[in-house]
């Protein structure tokens, strides 16, 4: 089944305030000697599952219905309208968007993965029922990437039906690719399989097998899979309406919501990348699952450049810099919680540090809340309902307690304390208190994922009226530290979705204040509807990084919920002193300090700018004569703030130890010899071997004070 059915299934890689809850994953298991051996089964089963020949006769049946149904509707004349104004027209129930584009230019027609019908997506193939507007996308649009690699999954579905039979599940796109999980009984999916489902994938594309959609009945759905207690468990507990659709290509009819390329001959390159163990829908308590990854795209240079990329990121991962560079690491003692080396917490505190030096220009007023509550609190907030299953539960005195996963309902407890004016508002609460996510110990995932974090949290109780200058502040507050640490944003308005709490006006409002001050803020950005948090919309913030990947750290939420659970109030400057509800704006700009950290040392690959580095300065004597200025140099510029070493290895070579600091990314290496030594000075050079010269250790100290305080990326080339 595809992930476009249930949005349960994708899974959410970001932590966030509100904590939308990740498909949990289990550690990955090695398969025993006989299972590897995928030499020992065949390509393909034989005789094929008796499943996939009574599934096609149903097919069959109904489809021909189907199209007798289409052929005898009336077409009309239709008019569709082009994204650059133009009108064609055309005949509904006969027209498509594939014969639109086609009209256009057969090049065009040939280029476009899927298009879109009045905002939706839409197959190629699928007859337009009225006028509509028509967009047509090829593969750099995010709506395309999603269907080409929606398709691929269901490609890659008929490949480990025809290998492996068992009941397919799950098999959404993802933001790197997909993946399909499956129920195999007898038998471990290895990396040894990969080769033989690659195979079974060529030909399938080569076939040009077609996309067809159909909609069915559920009582037709039920017989179709009734071989599949996933199918069926999906079909009673997730499917509402009387009817819903399945695609097929090949022998595979899947449910799906659709849509999909027009063939399986549009996917030209594909790998399978990787296999785990996981649970169905993330359950721990549910039944296991395999799970297989791939990746695709329209052709064999771009799935080049992309292993090429995998390989770059390999080698800047930052779990493996981490031990690299002795930054941090994990113990199964404590799973999922870091352990920060004294370099790896110099960088944790300087991001403190920068968030600290910018609240009090910007009026933010630090706090410090508890990390333990009753869970009166979070029944009052609505987590102990939602998100109480990701908490850290205990007893205290017979009473249920639990570590916090979130600062903001202590924050509304802090408001609550006394009455509040108007004149007090904006109030901004920042916090950077630790807090703790229970997550399955499969789902952790180096400092992207952990159970215990730290974030550079905000509140912000504003008035209604003053919702687009605050989101307007946090936007250029974002850009002036994303600009410190050198990071592109792409910003993008999430609208409300379907399970939103309160009315529609106040809804339609906030999103015309965040769109507002998005316009204001003059930066590029686009729309993800219905893809707000249930309590407010939000402003989705992505950066890329140096390898051109994206990720999310930052969030700016609106949140009407909060304040209404907590009875919130301030009291406002009318002559009868009324009262009146706040709105909270949930704000993080480096969001979880663990993954920015993860994100940063991936980005930098251990060239950290100077202010930022854990290995500042390296003092390098030229013989053992000189240790001991060495090692006064060193104890100078230790006491003037900044990370450095002295290296007075006798079994090193005087160029060896230069090399080594090279490698280690010592911003600055300052040799000590006799002439220095008599001067007073050292000799500054750099990682990259740029030579300054001779230079008395006060002005080192004052050009690295000046580097650290400035927070200039290009502290080694300015010396």
């Amino acid at each position: 089944m595809d992930g476009n059915v249930v949005d349960s299934s994708k899974e959410k890689a970001e932590h966030q305030e509100a904590g939308s809850k990740p498909s949990k994953v289990k550690k990955e298991k090695k398969p025993k000697a006989a299972e590897a051996d995928a030499s020992s089964h065949p390509l393909e089963l034989s005789p094929p599952p008796a499943y996939i020949e009574s599934r096609l006769k149903l097919w069959a049946d109904l489809k021909a219905k189907y199209d007798a149904e289409l052929a005898a509707k009336t077409p009309e004349p239709i008019s569709i309208t082009l994204p650059d104004g133009k009108v064609i027209e055309g005949q509904s129930w006969r027209s498509t968007p594939y014969q639109i584009a086609a009209q256009i230019s057969q090049g065009l027609a040939d280029n476009t993965i899927i298009s879109k019908v009045d905002g939706k997506v839409w197959d190629l193939d699928r007859p337009l029922e009225g006028n509509c507007t028509l967009q047509l996308l090829k593969f750099d649009d995010p709506d395309a990437k999603a269907v080409f690699w929606h398709s691929t999954a269901h490609i890659m579905g008929e490949a480990m039906e025809r290998h492996y039979g068992g009941c397919l599940c799950y098999g959404p796109p993802i933001e790197d690719g997909f993946y399909y999980d499956a129920s195999i009984e007898g038998r471990q999916i290895s990396s040894n399989d990969f080769p033989a489902l690659e195979n079974l994938m060529n030909k399938i594309t080569k076939e040009k097998q077609p996309f067809e959609r159909l909609e069915m009945t559920k009582e037709d759905l039920l017989k179709m899979f009734e071989y599949n207690k996933f199918k069926v468990r999906i079909l009673n507990e997730k499917v509402t309406t009387p009817t819903t659709t399945v695609y097929r290509c090949g022998p595979l009819i899947d449910l799906c919501l659709g849509p999909h390329v027009r063939h399986t001959g549009k996917i030209k390159a594909f790998a399978v990348t990787k296999n785990s163990a996981t649970y169905w829908e993330g359950k721990a308590d549910m039944e296991s699952l395999q799970r297989v990854y791939g990746i695709s795209f329209p052709d064999g240079k771009l799935l080049k450049e992309w292993k090429q990329q995998q390989e770059e990121a390999a080698l800047r991962d930052h779990r493996k810099l981490g031990r690299d560079y002795e930054l941090f690491f994990f113990n199964e003692l404590s799973p999922g919680s870091c352990f920060f080396y004294p370099k790896g917490a110099h960088i944790y505190n300087k991001l403190i540090e920068l968030m600290r030096s910018e609240y009090r220009k910007r009026g933010f007023q630090e706090v410090i809340t508890p990390n333990m509550f009753n869970s009166k609190l979070w029944v009052t907030s609505g987590h102990w309902e939602h998100y109480k299953d990701d908490m850290f539960l205990f007893e205290v005195e017979k009473e249920q307690f639990a570590l916090k996963p979130m600062n903001c309902p202590s924050h509304c407890v802090m408001f609550l304390q006394r009455p509040r004016s108007w004149r007090e508002l904006p109030l901004r609460y920042a916090d950077f208190g630790a807090l703790h996510r229970n997550e399955l110990s499969g789902a952790l995932t180096g400092l992207t994922r952990v159970r215990r974090f730290q974030q550079d949290d905000a509140h912000i109780f504003c008035t209604p009226e003053q919702i687009t200058s605050e989101i307007m502040n946090a936007l250029v507050f974002l850009k002036d530290i994303y600009d410190i640490l050198g990071f592109e944003l792409t910003l993008a308005l999430s609208t409300r979705p379907d399970n939103f709490l309160g009315d529609i006006p106040t809804w339609d409002e906030a999103e015309k204040s965040l769109a507002t001050a998005l316009d204001a803020f003059g930066m590029p950005w686009s729309t993800k509807e219905k893809d707000g948090a249930f309590y407010g919309p939000k402003i989705d913030i992505s950066v890329t990084d140096a390898m051109r990947r994206k990720n999310q750290c930052a969030t700016i939420q609106l949140d009407f919920q909060l304040p209404i659970r907590f009875n919130l109030s301030y009291v406002t400057a009318d002559e009868g002193g009324t009262k009146s509800r706040p709105v909270i704006i949930h704000r993080a700009i480096l969001g979880s300090l663990e993954r920015m950290i993860a994100c940063l040392t991936e980005n930098y690959a251990g060239k950290w700018p100077f202010w930022l580095s854990p290995n500042q300065v390296m003092i390098v004597p030229v013989a053992s004569a000189f240790d001991e200025y060495g090692l006064n140099v060193r104890q100078q510029i230790w006491d003037a703030g900044f990370m450095v070493e002295c290296d007075l290895d006798p079994g090193t070579t005087f160029n060896k130890k230069i090399r080594n600091a090279q490698l280690m990314q010592y911003n600055f290496i300052l040799v000590c010899g006799e002439k220095e030594m008599s001067n007073k000075t050292v000799n500054v050079r750099t990682r990259d071997n740029v030579v300054h010269g001779e230079q008395t250790v006060d002005h080192v100290c004052q050009r690295l004070k000046h580097f650290a305080e400035s927070r200039v990326r290009e502290a080694d080339e300015k010396f």
